[in-house]
């Protein structure tokens, strides 16, 4: 089944340094810009991470610094990321948890002027786990009856995800074919800042996910709590969640 699109929506895959979403850095992006039309664009870049890759990492995607060492840096090629990211809707594997976030630091740390709130995403790897609980290349032999050769590659796994997808709405007839449904649908919670650290509640109301001020309105927690935001901004929390976190409180102080 071929997605029904409004826009464009790009597949997009990192490989990275490691998992932490602060700390490290992409040392691969491959995206597959799906049009309406169903005609599609694909690139793949290599990204010299400016710091050396542990061998353990490289072990599983088999990216090495040798590899990377005559690579832009992700700065260097941030434009032309951006370039083929706009006015598009976003789709991944595991994306919501880990790559959005990812993708959202180095675009900060960049200096990119790029708002990935205001963009829809679907998270091919939470519709798989509502349905089947399995692995990517579970999901692929699955749905598409391939085995999936060079797993843990950028491009590989972006590809895969696309046919995955193409794949469970074929399979299951509850699922629209529309990106806002597959978008809630595939969302475990709303997060105001992708890693989920701010989680709007039922009322729409931005809450703190974690710590002592667990689910409380994070607007009334800062004006309760000044040196909360001042511990935040300085912890390591990615920097994606300080920008939501200081519109919060502009929003607050404007009222």
């Amino acid at each position: 089944m071929e997605l029904k699109l409004a826009r464009p929506l790009c597949f997009f895959d990192l490989e990275t340094t490691g998992t932490n979403v602060t700390r490290d850095r992409i040392v691969e992006i491959s995206i597959l810009k799906v049009y309406p039309d169903h005609s599609h664009e694909s690139a793949t870049w290599r990204v010299n991470p400016e710091r050396p890759i542990p061998p353990e990492t490289t072990r599983i995607h088999g990216v090495s610094d040798a590899d990377v060492k005559d690579a832009p840096t992700f700065k260097e090629l941030a434009p032309k990321v951006v370039e083929m990211l706009k006015d598009a809707d976003l789709a991944g594997y595991n994306s919501n948890k880990f790559d959005i976030p990812v993708l959202a630091e180095e675009l900060m740390r960049a200096e990119q002027d790029f708002d990935l709130a205001k963009r829809r995403a679907v998270d091919v790897q939470n519709i798989f786990h509502k349905k089947e609980q399995r692995t990517l290349e579970a999901a692929y032999r699955f749905y598409c009856q391939k085995e999936l050769k060079d797993a843990h590659s950028a491009e590989a796994d972006t590809r895969a995800t696309y046919e995955v997808l193409k794949g469970q709405l074929d399979r299951y007839e509850d699922l629209e074919n529309d990106v806002n449904f597959l978008a809630e649908y595939s969302n475990r919670f709303k997060a105001a800042d992708f890693a989920g650290f701010i989680i709007f509640n039922k009322e729409g109301v931005e809450c703190f996910s974690f710590g002592k001020y667990k689910q409380q309105p994070v607007a009334e927690v800062l004006e309760r709590d000044p040196g909360y935001f001042g511990w935040i901004q300085k912890a390591e929390f990615p920097l994606y969640t300080k920008k939501v976190l200081t519109a919060i409180k502009l929003r607050k102080l404007a009222q």
